[in-house]
């Protein structure tokens, strides 16, 4: 070789060395976005589900869907609800550049560190009261009831609930001595056993059909309390009809497959005497009586100086309303009623609310512990109290609601004055189902509620037309709020804004508000008709 040829050699191989680099460089990060995508890419097999509802019966026979049969008795045994939760997360991996980002690991964070260590105890006793409290308002009364095997099938007629696609143990038993098998059919989800046991054969596990035969009716009847149920269709809130047979015998019970309530609990502050100002927010809409407004506020700083007011103001031309623990919100002008108070309410951050009217005022019967003593020891939702006219007429305006079913043409609203019982412990109060605009109720459970924002200037019954199934309602005489007075004087003058608030407060019988109301109760409650005293 010459020594231009070995000189041109070299000069080649100086030129192909970045093209190589960029070949290697290529490869790598081909590699990263082939891992990246093989790690994101979904390993489970989802199935479609249908979430329409459709008329029918609860055993509609259903397209057999392919899910993953589960063999492993031990896996199905680790999917079983436990007593405890542990809260760990992963350790080790691999230390390397973007490792986090191709094998993310699962992290864990203790919340009490939110907590000084010297008051977390105090915070986890308020936290146990308040969890009590919440228990008995929201477990559900669905206690787990056994059919004996008289049937001759031994299954659970109600109680059997699971969080959707976990595990549950469906308990069952068998008298049929004719060495008949057991079949089990479910709909939303696959049968397994935990355990086998000798002389049972098993066939269909992990399937939506189980048969379940034996010559000896002791190991087929043990065999029976190790079936598990699989929830595999996702569902937040449903239930699964499950079906047992054996020769000529059928039963049917249904597991309930919902996600438990999510507590929400308030920290009220230390023990003692209720904490008004830490458990109690006022919340009140207002239209242009600022004088009014005022004066409400007047009256319940003598009486309660540190309670926060929330004020909801849909005024064409708002005034600066300030001050301290006072929060004012402007709205666009008109926006309404049910829209201020849905405003006011979502302000709240405190257990409770207590909704009063602008033109209310305290005075030294308006006693706010009393209600709040009624909610924290009974499971109501909210409490009315009763409003004092300047005519010195007293009103709780107490209402029961029921609901006629009908036909094609809608349900029948039932409307009439009075009280189911009186509450034990409590003897000037009551359990109705709507109140007078003057009451303390639970902030979440009206948030749940809602009002409807479409009535703007006549409403107050809708609001607990809309909770009735759902809010637990009382009213107590004893607690009582005074009404400036709406007498008006021949010899003395309307002012432009209570003539303004006249034409939007009373608007004619005729008028579009009340046919709102009326469309609303019939397209979004589906009455046909209302009916009241």
């Amino acid at each position: 070789m010459t020594p231009a040829t070995s000189e041109s050699l070299l000069f080649s191989v100086f030129r192909m060395w970045p093209l190589r680099k960029m070949v290697w460089l290529t490869i790598l990060v081909s590699v990263v976005l082939v891992l990246t995508l093989l790690h994101s890419w979904p390993t489970r097999v989802y199935t479609t589900v249908d979430v329409w509802q459709r008329p029918g019966p609860l055993l509609e026979k259903r397209a057999e869907l392919n899910t993953k049969t589960i063999s492993a008795h031990s896996f199905v045994s680790s999917l079983l609800a436990r007593n405890g939760c542990v809260c760990e997360g992963e350790s080790g991996g691999v230390n390397l550049p973007f490792a986090q980002l191709l094998f993310p690991r699962v992290s864990a964070h203790s919340l009490s560190t939110a907590f000084e260590a010297s008051e977390l105890d105090e915070i986890k006793r308020r936290r146990a009261k308040e969890y009590k409290s919440f228990q008995k308002r929201y477990t559900p009364a669905d206690a787990l009831i056994i059919a004996e095997a008289n049937n001759p099938l031994q299954y659970p007629t109600q109680g059997v609930e699971m969080r959707p696609m976990k595990t549950v143990i469906i308990p069952g038993k068998t008298s049929d001595r004719n060495k008949h098998p057991v079949n089990i059919t479910a709909t939303l989800g696959t049968l397994n056993v935990a355990a086998e046991v000798d002389g049972v054969k098993v066939k269909g596990d992990g399937e939506m059909h189980m048969a379940l035969s034996s010559s000896l009716l002791p190991n087929l009847n043990r065999q029976l309390q190790f079936v598990t149920y699989t929830n595999t269709l996702f569902h937040p809130n449903t239930a699964d009809t499950v079906q047992l047979e054996t020769e000529g015998r059928r039963a049917m019970f249904t597991i309930k497959i919902r996600h438990g309530v999510t507590p929400k609990l308030y920290n009220t502050g230390s023990k003692g005497e209720y904490n008004v100002s830490a458990l109690v927010t006022i919340a009140t809409k207002t239209f242009l009586r600022y004088d009014k407004l005022q004066d409400l506020i007047d009256s319940v700083r003598k009486y309660y100086p540190t309670v926060t007011i929330v004020i909801a103001d849909d005024s064409e031309n708002p005034k600066t309303v300030s001050g301290p623990y006072i929060e004012h919100y402007i709205m666009p002008f008109g926006k309404g009623w049910f829209a201020g108070r849905n405003l006011a309410v979502s302000q709240v951050t405190t257990k409770y609310f207590l909704w009063v009217d602008d033109d209310f005022f305290f005075t030294a019967n308006t006693k706010l512990e009393k209600l709040v003593d009624v909610l924290e020891k009974t499971t109501l939702d909210l409490v009315g109290g009763a409003v004092r006219e300047a005519t010195g007429y007293t009103a709780t305006f107490r209402q029961t609601i029921s609901v006629e079913p009908g036909e094609e043409d809608g349900d029948c609203l039932h409307i009439r004055k009075g009280f189911h019982h009186v509450i034990q412990g409590f003897p000037n109060c009551v359990v109705t189902d709507g109140v007078i605009n003057f009451f303390l109720a639970r902030t979440d459970k009206v948030q749940q509620v809602g009002f409807d924002p479409r009535l703007d200037r006549v409403a107050h019954m809708e609001f607990f037309i809309d909770g009735l199934g759902s809010l637990h309602v009382g009213s107590c005489d004893d607690v009582i709020v005074s009404h400036a007075s709406k007498i008006r004087l021949p010899w003395v003058s309307q002012s432009e804004s209570d003539k303004a608030y006249t034409k939007f407060r009373y608007p004619s019988a005729s008028s579009d508000a009340t046919h709102t109301k009326n469309g609303i109760l019939y397209f979004k409650n589906r009455f046909q008709c209302l009916t009241h005293n």
